[in-house]
């Protein structure tokens, strides 16, 4: 008798790990897009796990709607508390990047939407219109599951949805480049930056071009965004070390630059490119930032 209660338990466990397991990637993502912290994001998973091993799994009608829930509603209270420490961040705030396979790319909008700059976007809306955002237009996630998720009515999940589908289309980037056009100025602008060619680096930049760094206090960095061409340019060509390298990543679903010096990692660089030019560059420094870049690739999927 104990044996075969022994057995019904495993099993239990086989099919908690297994339903959790299926769906990590797509809950890390989910508290990724709404967190901007890939640390964080495992905080949160590791929670919805504590919680999920304590599920009867067989009383669960949906265990990847019940999981993206118990994500999102996690998600949501970190990212409030989150909100109040970034009042206090020195300097700007950049979101946590992380290494991925160069095939996230071929999914077009899961790569769009963990960009730099849409998650710069994100960070724009209240924590609530942000959930509702992503589960719907990343995941397409029904309305009825958010409403369950976000703990409001369906209309009302609609309202927000709408809302906040207004404000990011008139914030996000409007024109849009092929993969090869973007590959090609962002290999521009690393070859130029490695090899001195100043106008070349100069040709590479918009002349609406913003820098924003992100250094956390920890180390050196601007503590506003640089606007125009000639003062970024003034700005890199000043702080670049002598031994500097630079490696291509891919970050974000996106190519990137590793910056090492002297052997070292000291900070990865993203951009957005219109228009055949880069218009927004994307510099973190803070070493608390960098430990998912050094982690490995992060699996990241909207199944």
């Amino acid at each position: 008798m104990r044996a075969a209660a022994r057995r019904g338990w495993d099993d239990q466990q086989v099919s908690e790990t297994d339903h959790f397991t299926t769906h990590r990637n797509l809950l890390f993502t989910v508290s990724y897009e709404m967190l901007g912290s890939a640390a964080d994001a495992e905080d949160v998973l590791q929670e919805v796990w504590l919680r999920w091993a304590d599920v009867v799994v067989d009383e669960v009608r949906d265990p990847r709607a019940y999981l993206v829930r118990m994500t999102t509603r996690l998600s949501l209270n970190r990212l409030r508390t989150l909100a109040r420490r970034r009042e206090d961040y020195v300097g700007t705030w950049l979101p946590e990047p992380v290494l991925t396979a160069p095939d996230v790319a071929q999914d077009v909008e899961l790569a769009d939407s963990v960009s730099t700059a849409m998650l710069l976007v994100l960070e724009t809306l209240p924590p609530t219109e942000r959930a509702v955002f992503v589960l719907r237009e990343v995941f397409d996630v029904p309305y009825a599951e958010i409403a369950e998720a976000v703990e409001k009515s369906e209309p009302a999940v609609r309202q927000i949805a709408s809302r906040a589908r207004a404000h990011v289309a008139d914030k996000r980037p409007r024109a849009s480049v092929s993969a090869a056009e973007r590959d090609a100025v962002i290999e521009r602008f690393r070859a130029a930056t490695e090899t001195g060619d100043l106008q070349g680096l100069m040709d590479v930049l918009a002349p609406d071009v913003v820098l924003m760094t992100d250094g956390g206090g920890k180390v050196k960095a601007a503590l506003n965004p640089i606007f125009g061409r000639e003062k970024v340019f003034r700005f890199l060509t000043a702080v670049a070390p002598e031994a500097l390298e630079l490696e291509p990543v891919w970050l974000n679903g996106s190519p990137a630059i590793q910056f090492v010096v002297a052997g070292h990692r000291d900070g990865v660089g993203t951009m957005l490119v219109e228009d055949g030019v880069v218009t927004q560059l994307f510099l973190v420094r803070n070493p608390d930032k960098l430990g998912s870049v050094a982690g490995g690739e992060v699996p990241l999927s909207r199944l």
